[in-house]
């Protein structure tokens, strides 16, 4: 049996066994989450709120911002609070005070230690019992409960009103929440009952369980939500894992030594014909850069809000655009920019096959440009429009902001990105149709190449599979299909393939060997990644088989890590085969910094955070932007700008580059970069973990740890590789641009 033939029997099983069991625990999620009741009454049976209420405080929730301001089961932003974390300490110190001083003390704080361990356990019983019935669709609590959902719902209503005490206002600023971020009473009190849901489950333990729905997340012990067996066990499973599948790979790579090749004595690519299609590309490329400076900028305010509120060097930005809306277009435009350099990569890919354009090609590229810039422009206006309060529940849904952190824009902006994705698959596919008729050597990189962008296409759909009202944690499953296996997945894949793919086209890997180690290593990152998304979900009112599996394959999916240096070290030698291989110098470098990034952002921080016990004390700490910023920019985004180059550099055959230009910014941006993470998000998310540890989630995430000096400092500190790392975006801007003003210039008059 042909070594293709075997592993494209291996990519079949791979693929269909873990959807098989991704979609089997998608089911029991549904079954399993949370249940919303149809009332929740005090023990007297009088209504206190109805589970529409519930619905409809998550949709309040939602045009705030939702996860871009603070967080829900650890999921969102990092400045403002985890609401859960914080919901679930003041109403646990409100009952434990008022029990306090049924026994003659001021507060719980002033009662000596047994009697604290007393109060701890009476509040335990009666907030960990599962009072939800099934029959009567009704949770039922206690007046002293229903006291403190009083006093709570107050206390958020003027946080979130624009109360004009001192102390909220001081809060305020710290969480850099507008005053009036919620303009409605009735919409405030909906979230209340939102939040007390969300809250009610991380305390309530499932039924015939003595673990909460969310697995006693967050760690609070004055309710006893404390780390179980289970997180230690699987942890321990995880890191065996990662040794067993490290051992196995290592061996295969040293039994499988690459062919070498002997570079060609010219630039294959400078002989291929550029079609009319593959020069309208071109403008894409302009978007992405324009984009890259507008997500650097919202990314500076974001970062600025952290320190100095809702001011930027004392003017009131957050008026105009608050915290939740610079971090919404900061996170979407990274998504936006880099999906469009590797979209427009593919586009330009395909046609140079056989250097001939369908008919109606360059239309359909040209249409599709425009489509991006309407939604783009579209999603990113109605987000804001949801954000500053100017929509209903139904409008923010359809064209506004659904609240969730990488998906946030409306829904009728995906639909219309998906039938956009759609259209890009269509132009993919019909320059090479005329190839695999041919039946060339190149079939099977160009199936899985096929394979790659219908996946692309496909699922961005999942985003569709949540409705406006649907449960958080049935949302939250199918995010993660967009978030992790159309971004961190198949995108993956897609960017393996095209690499091989321009070096086989430019000589330097042979097609038969490319093509199979295309196949294994998408085999084995699809054998960790796609159940892999189960680590997201350790927390999110899931099952505990989550956990196992989460935990078991996310170990997997740094197993190809371990060998990224081998693959830098290949790449810099091939760019030192020849001559003609220095003008593709920076873009060679661009996959040189995407395997650095890979080890370091991806390998080394996405694992500190990935085992279940070190996820439950970091779960929303900002040891997850860490490892965000250096994976999503790190690693997508040095590639997305690693093709940009490539293509550019086949565009503009006959110009000298500025090298110094290119150079400085390749060097800012990484450097950058890495400041960012060492001096800033790093310290300040292991020092927000120790904080975790000792006291809690809440404590963590409080405006009283992280306003402390020491934090301050730490943030502050974050501007140097912030200015490092715009300066290199500048240049790379001023790099592109100045390849179109040299070639106007060039043009006979």
């Amino acid at each position: 049996m042909k070594t293709e033939r075997k592993l494209w029997i291996a990519f079949g099983l791979v693929v269909g066994i873990s959807f098989a069991v991704l979609g089997y625990y998608g089911y029991e999620i549904y079954q399993k989450a949370p249940p919303i009741p149809d009332q929740v009454v005090d023990e007297h049976g009088n209504l206190l709120f109805s589970g529409q209420d519930i619905k409809n405080g998550q949709n309040a929730w939602q045009t705030m911002g939702g996860q871009e301001v603070g967080s829900i089961w650890g999921h969102g932003a990092y400045l403002a609070p985890d609401w859960t974390a914080d919901w679930l300490h003041r109403e646990a110190m409100y009952l434990l005070d008022d029990l306090a001083r049924q026994e003659g003390f001021a507060s719980y704080n002033d009662a000596d230690r047994p009697l604290q361990a007393a109060l701890q356990a009476k509040i335990q019983q009666e907030l960990r019992e599962n009072t939800y019935n099934q029959e009567s669709g009704r949770i039922t609590i206690s007046a002293k409960r229903y006291e403190a959902f009083t006093a709570l719902s107050s206390y958020y209503s003027k946080l979130f009103m624009g109360s004009e005490e001192s102390e909220l206002e001081e809060l305020r600023n710290y969480y850099s929440i507008p005053k009036n971020a919620i303009k409605d009473t009735q919409r405030m009190a909906e979230m209340n009952a939102f939040f007390f849901w969300a809250s009610w489950a991380c305390v309530t333990e499932r039924p015939n369980s003595n673990v909460t729905y969310t697995h006693n997340w967050p760690a609070e012990e004055l309710v006893g939500n404390k780390a179980t067996g289970d997180l230690i066990l699987w942890t321990g499973f995880s890191v065996i894992m990662l040794l067993m599948g490290t051992g196995i790979l290592v061996f295969y790579h040293a039994k499988n030594k690459e062919e070498e090749v002997s570079a060609p004595q010219e630039d294959p690519l400078m002989r291929q014909r550029i079609t009319p299609s593959m020069r309208a590309v071109e403008k894409y490329f302009w978007v992405v850069n324009l984009l890259i400076l507008i997500q650097v900028l919202m990314g500076v305010i974001t970062a600025h809000y952290g320190v100095e509120g809702n001011l930027l060097y004392g003017f009131p930005l957050a008026e105009i655009l608050p915290y939740a809306a610079s971090r919404t277009w900061h996170v979407q435009l990274a998504i936006y920019w880099i999906a469009t350099a590797w979209l427009a990569t593919g586009l330009y890919i395909a046609p140079s096959l056989t250097g001939k354009d369908p008919k109606f090609q360059r239309a359909g590229v040209n249409f599709l440009f425009i489509a991006l810039l309407v939604i783009v422009l579209g999603s990113l206006a109605g987000q804001w429009m949801g954000i500053m309060q100017k929509l209903g529940y139904v409008n923010n849904f359809w064209f506004g902001h659904q609240g969730y952190e990488y998906v946030g824009l409306g829904r009728f902006w995906q639909a219309f990105l998906l039938i956009g994705l759609f259209i890009w698959l269509a132009l993919m596919v019909r320059p090479m149709v005329p190839v695999f008729q041919k039946r060339t050597q190149e079939k099977h990189l160009l199936t899985m190449f096929l394979i790659s962008c219908a996946a692309i296409a496909l699922f961005f759909g999942a985003g569709l599979m949540w409705g406006r009202q649907t449960n958080l944690a049935i949302a939250e499953y199918w995010r993660w299909w967009v978030v992790h296996l159309w971004v961190e997945g198949f995108f993956e894949v897609f960017a393996t393939v095209v690499a091989a793919f321009l070096f086989t086209r430019m000589g330097l890997l042979k097609i038969k060997s490319a093509s199979s180690a295309v196949i294994f290593a998408t085999v084995i990152f699809l054998a960790g990644g796609i159940l892999g998304t189960f680590h997201h979900l350790y927390f999110t009112g899931t099952p505990k088989a989550v956990m196992a599996l989460g935990a078991t394959f996310s170990a997997l999916e740094v197993v190809p890590l371990v060998l990224i240096g081998f693959e830098a070290f290949h790449n810099y030698r091939l760019s030192k085969l020849t001559v003609w291989l220095r003008d593709y110098k920076w873009p060679i470098y661009c996959l040189i910094a995407v395997a650095f990034w890979n080890f370091l952002g991806a390998g080394i921080f996405g694992f500190l955070i990935n085992p279940p016990i070190a996820l439950y004390y970091m779960q929303g700490l900002n040891t997850t932007p860490l490892h965000g910023h250096t994976a999503l920019f790190g690693v997508y985004g040095m590639l997305g700008i690693g093709l940009m180059l490539f293509v550019l550099r086949s565009l503009y055959r006959d110009q000298v580059w500025n090298d110094r230009l290119i150079g400085f910014s390749f060097w800012s941006i990484n450097i950058g970069l890495l400041l960012m993470a060492l001096l800033s998000l790093l310290p300040v998310g292991l020092m927000q973990t120790v904080a975790s540890v000792n006291e809690g989630m809440w404590y963590a995430r409080s405006a009283e740890f992280l306003q402390q000096p020491l934090m301050g400092t730490f943030r502050w500190l974050r501007v140097v590789g912030d200015t490092v790392f715009a300066l290199g975006t500048l240049g790379l801007f001023g790099f592109v641009f100045g390849l179109l003003y040299h070639r106007q210039n060039s043009k006979p008059s």
